[in-house]
This record gives C-alpha cells, sequence and structure tokens, in this order.
C-alpha cells in the first residue's frame, strides 16, 4: 500500500525561520494551490575578493582577481530534530483539533508570515506554552 503524500512533513521557507508540519495540514491552512508549496529559486550574488594563492609550498605566489557569480538558492532548512526548530501545537479555523509543527526562527517571524499569508485564522504556541496569535491575512 502507497503512503499517502499528504502525511510526508513538508518544510515551508520564509523570511527568518521555517515551519515543518505535514503536507495536507500546510494544504489545509493556505490552499492546494498556495505559491510557497512550490517555491522558486533565488539568484545569488557571491562577491570573490583578490586573494594571493600558493600552489606548491615554498612556490612562487599567483594573484587571484576578484569576480562576481551568480548561482540559484533553493530553499533550505535544517533538517536534524535538535536542529529542525522548536515544537509548536497549531490550530486553525476547522483544523478538528491540535497539530503539532517545528519552527526555526523566531516566533515573531512566523507571526508575521502567517499574518501576510494565512487565509484562515490560525493560532499556536509553544511547547513552553506562550500563545501567539490569532494570525489571519487581510483580504
Amino acid at each position: 500500500m502507497e503512503a499517502d503524500p499528504d502525511a510526508r512533513d513538508f518544510t515551508l521557507n520564509y523570511e527568518g525561520g521555517s515551519l515543518t508540519m505535514p503536507l495536507g495540514n500546510l494544504k489545509d491552512i493556505f490552499g492546494d494551490d498556495f505559491e510557497d508549496l512550490s517555491p522558486d529559486p533565488v539568484d545569488t550574488k557571491v562577491t570573490v575578493s583578490q586573494q594571493t594563492r600558493v600552489r606548491v609550498i615554498g612556490g612562487s605566489s599567483t594573484t587571484i582577481l576578484p569576480y562576481t557569480y551568480t548561482y540559484k538558492q533553493w530553499p533550505t532548512s535544517e533538517s536534524s530534530n535538535s536542529a529542525a526548530g522548536k515544537v509548536c501545537i497549531f490550530k486553525w479555523k476547522d483544523s478538528d483539533g491540535d497539530w503539532q509543527g517545528r519552527v526555526t526562527g523566531s516566533m515573531a517571524d512566523l507571526g508575521s508570515y502567517l499574518n501576510s499569508k494565512s487565509p484562515k485564522t490560525i493560532n499556536f504556541r509553544t511547547e513552553r506554552g506562550t500563545k501567539y496569535g490569532p494570525f489571519k491575512k487581510d483580504s
């Protein structure tokens, strides 16, 4: 029997952090067509400064001139449970109870993200009991 893809954990990256929970929950909160569920890469520019290099110890040095390059940076996040964030409990309109997720970054950044993106009213609390919300995108 095949596993339900909506039951698998999905990490949603946003400015300042990430939220990991089952994909079905994220679809229920944001909708099936939510653009952040299929993110695009960001063009990232890297500047390398001038430096000298020695190919063989004791040999002559070569000057490397400064240069710049650009690459596509896809969203990333931590993967181990200890680094994957704080456990938070979420409840949203029609959620039929509480749901667990993991949050990296500050709770204020998550609140700002939810307030700008969530079409449903959503609240969450940390494992320690601090409550946040309600959050909902203005229509």
